[in-house]
C-alpha cells in the first residue's frame, strides 16, 4: 500500500502552509458552502457517480448517505465541479467510513489536494485545504474508494470559501435546422451560443439528450412521423430559453413497411437440435400464439470457421422427432398463417468469432444454406460467451475497429440485402452485451475491463435500420445500474422496465455524454424473460410479468422505477423457450394472450 503514502505526505504538506488557518475574520465572513446537495439528502443530485448510490443506512447526519462500490477496474468515484473565486483559500471536509477512502479537488490551479484513510469502520472526517490560481474559477470535488476493496461511505461533504461569480444563463440558441432526415433518425444543428458549456435538445416538449457541441442526432423515432425539436444553451448559471421549433418528419422505413408482424408479438425458441428436461416439442404442435419461432440452435463447426450447420435433433435423444419432410411441412404451415420461423445462430454452446474475412464469408454462404434448405423468413443472433468482444483501441460504437464485431455487420448487412425487404432479423443478447455498455464498454480507458462488456452494441446500432427486433435476456444477468443511476437485480418488475427504459431512452455508453447510444423505435424491441423457473434465473410471475407492460405501454402500475416515457408500440415478449412453457402448462403464453388478446 505504498502507492498511498504520496497523498497522504501532500495533504499533510498542504494542511501546513502559511496562511491556511490564518485567513482573517473578514474573509471568513464572506465564506459560504458551496457544495450542492453535500449530505446526499436528494439522492445524487449535482452529484456525478457511476458506481454510487443514495441510501438511508448507514448515515452520518440527516436521513441519505453515499454509497459506492470499487469494481477491478473501477475505483468508484463520485464528483461535483463548483464556482469558486480566484486567489482564495478553501477548506474542502466530509465523513467517509471504509477502506482506502479519498477526499480531493482537482483543477485548482495551484496543488490539487487529496487526502484519505486507510480504514474507517466508523465514521471518521477527512479535511484538507487549498488555494485557487489567479484565473481558477471552477472546482472538481471528489470522493473515491480503491480498486477491489469494498464499499466505501461519505457524507456531509463541504467546501468553505468565498462564492464565486455565477454569471447569467446564455440566451437561446438560433439557427436551428436539420441536416439529415432518415425513417428513425433525425439530425439537427445550430449556432454556437457564447457561455454556452452544454446544449439539451427536446422532443415535442421533452428533453432527450445533452450535448457539448452544436450538433446531434435523436434516433428511435417512428417512420413518417412528425416531430417538433428545439434546444436550450445550459452554463452553470442556468438554462436558457428554448430556441425556436424545427419540425421534421421522418422518412418512410426503408424499402416499404418490412416484415409483417403483428403489433404485439409473442416470441420463443424452440429446442429444434436437441433435448433437454423440457422435452421435444414438434413444431406442428407449437400453439397459435407463437408469432415469431426461433429454431434453436444453429453452430459452427469451429469457433472461427464462422460455417454454421443445422443438425435436427437425433431420434435417439429425441424419440418423438418429426422427419424432415413433416418439420418442413410444418414451417410451411405456420408461415401460411402468418407466423415467422428463423434460425438462430449461437446459443451457450455455439461461439461464433468471424475474425477473417473468409469467415465472413463462409458464413454467409453456410447461413443462406439454411434459410434456403428448409425455407425460412429470416436469422436470430444469439452469440454468447466469447462470441463478441472488443480490441482496446474500438472505443467508438459508432466506428467499431475490432474485426469479430466489423465481419458480423458486414455479414448481416449481406444477408438482408441478399434476402430483401421481408427477411426477419432479430438479436438476442445478453444484458452484459447491451445495458453494462452504460458503465462500462470494452477494456476500457485504462485496461483491466472485461473487453465482452456492452459488444453489441456497435452490431445493434450499425443494423438499427435493418433490425426487426431486439430482445435482450434480461435473464441469467447480475446486476445492471439503469439511467437513475440505481443498480437494478432479477425478480421482479423493476429489473425489466429499467432495462427497456434503456433501450427505448437511450443511454451515454461508458458513462460519456458526447457518446450517447441512440434509443430504439418501440416496435423493434421485445422483452426478453424465461419461461419458468426451470428456464432461467430471473423467472418473475405473471402479475410482475404484467406490471411491467402496464409501467412500459400506460405508464401505470410502476414500482420504484419511473420510465423516461412511455410506449403503447412495445412489439412485445421473448421467452426462453417454447418447450419450457410447455413443460410449465403454458403459463407465459397465456399471461401474454391475456394481456394483448
Amino acid at each position: 500500500m505504498d502507492r498511498f503514502r504520496p497523498l497522504a505526505l501532500l495533504a499533510a504538506v498542504v494542511l501546513t502552509l502559511p496562511g491556511v488557518t490564518a485567513l482573517s475574520s473578514a474573509a471568513r465572513a464572506a465564506d459560504a458552502d458551496l457544495v450542492r446537495n453535500g449530505g446526499f439528502e436528494s439522492g445524487l443530485d449535482g452529484w456525478t457517480c457511476p458506481a454510487g448510490t443514495a441510501v438511508n443506512s448507514p448515515v452520518h447526519s440527516g436521513s441519505s448517505a453515499l454509497q459506492a462500490t470499487p469494481a477491478g477496474a473501477d475505483n468508484a468515484r463520485c464528483a461535483q465541479t463548483v464556482t469558486v473565486k480566484p486567489d482564495s483559500w478553501y477548506t474542502l471536509s466530509g465523513h467517509v467510513r471504509g477502506s482506502y477512502v479519498h477526499l480531493g479537488a482537482s483543477g485548482t490551479g495551484t496543488t490539487d489536494v487529496s487526502t484519505w484513510t486507510q480504514s474507517a469502520p466508523a465514521w471518521q472526517q477527512l479535511t484538507t485545504s487549498f488555494r485557487t490560481g489567479p484565473a481558477t474559477t471552477r472546482v472538481t470535488l471528489y470522493t473515491h474508494g480503491w480498486y477491489g476493496t469494498g464499499t466505501y461511505h461519505a457524507d456531509d461533504i463541504s467546501l468553505v470559501g468565498p462564492g464565486g461569480e455565477t454569471g447569467q444563463p446564455p440566451a437561446a440558441p438560433t439557427g436551428l435546422k436539420t441536416d439529415a432526415v432518415t425513417s428513425s433518425s433525425v439530425a439537427l444543428s445550430w449556432t454556437p451560443v457564447p457561455g454556452a458549456t452544454s446544449y439539451a435538445v427536446h422532443r415535442d416538449g421533452a428533453k432527450v439528450q445533452t450535448v457539448t457541441g452544436t450538433s446531434a442526432t435523436i434516433g428511435g423515432l417512428s417512420p413518417s412521423t412528425a416531430y417538433g425539436f428545439q434546444v436550450t444553451a445550459v452554463n452553470e448559471a442556468g438554462e436558457s430559453p428554448r430556441s425556436a421549433t424545427v419540425t421534421a418528419t421522418t422518412t418512410a422505413r426503408p424499402g416499404g413497411e418490412g416484415p409483417d408482424l403483428p403489433a404485439h408479438a409473442l416470441v420463443g425458441y424452440l429446442h429444434a437440435s436437441f433435448a433437454n428436461g423440457s422435452g421435444y416439442t414438434r413444431l406442428a404442435d407449437v400453439p397459435d400464439s407463437w408469432d415469431v419461432i426461433d429454431l434453436a440452435f444453429g453452430e459452427p463447426t469451429s469457433v472461427t470457421s464462422g460455417d454454421i450447420r443445422f443438425e435436427r435433433c437425433p431420434a435417439t435423444e429425441c424419440p418423438n422427432v418429426e422427419s424432415d419432410a413433416e418439420f418442413k411441412a410444418a414451417i410451411r404451415a405456420k408461415q401460411a398463417a402468418g407466423k415467422k420461423v428463423l434460425i438462430s445462430i449461437g446459443g451457450q454452446n455455439g461461439q461464433v468469432r468471424l475474425t477473417t474475412t473468409a469467415a465472413r464469408d463462409t458464413f454467409v454462404s453456410s447461413v443462406s444454406k439454411i434459410i434456403d434448405e428448409y425455407g425460412l423468413d429470416g436469422l436470430d443472433i444469439d452469440f454468447e460467451g466469447h462470441s463478441l468482444s472488443l480490441n482496446a483501441d474500438d472505443t467508438d460504437f459508432r466506428n467499431p475497429k475490432t474485426p469479430v464485431i466489423v465481419h458480423l455487420i458486414s455479414a448481416l448487412k449481406t444477408l438482408k440485402a441478399k434476402y430483401g425487404d421481408d427477411f426477419v432479423l432479430t438479436m438476442a443478447p445478453e444484458t452484459f452485451f447491451v445495458q453494462l455498455g452504460h458503465q462500462y464498454y470494452g477494456p476500457g480507458r485504462w485496461g483491466g475491463q472485461d473487453p465482452r462488456a456492452g459488444a453489441y452494441l456497435p452490431v445493434i446500432h450499425a443494423l438499427r435500420d435493418h433490425l426487426t427486433l431486439l430482445h435482450v435476456q434480461d435473464y441469467n444477468s447480475g446486476p445492471v445500474m439503469g439511467l437513475d443511476n440505481q443498480y437494478h437485480s432479477m425478480g421482479g418488475a423493476d429489473f425489466h422496465i429499467a432495462m427497456t427504459d434503456m433501450l427505448l431512452t437511450g443511454f451515454p455508453v461508458a458513462g460519456d455524454a458526447n457518446s450517447v447510444f441512440p434509443p430504439l423505435r418501440p416496435d423493434q424491441v421485445a422483452i426478453g424473460m424465461p419461461a419458468s423457473a426451470h428456464a432461467g434465473n430471473g423467472h418473475v410471475p405473471p402479475a410482475e410479468v404484467t406490471k411491467t407492460l402496464d409501467c412500459l405501454t400506460k405508464r401505470t402500475n410502476c414500482g420504484s422505477y419511473a420510465p423516461h416515457g412511455t410506449w403503447p408500440a412495445l412489439r412485445g415478449l421473448m421467452t426462453w423457450s417454447i418447450n419450457w412453457d410447455r413443460y410449465g402448462g403454458w403459463e407465459f403464453q397465456r399471461t401474454f394472450d391475456g394481456y394483448f388478446g
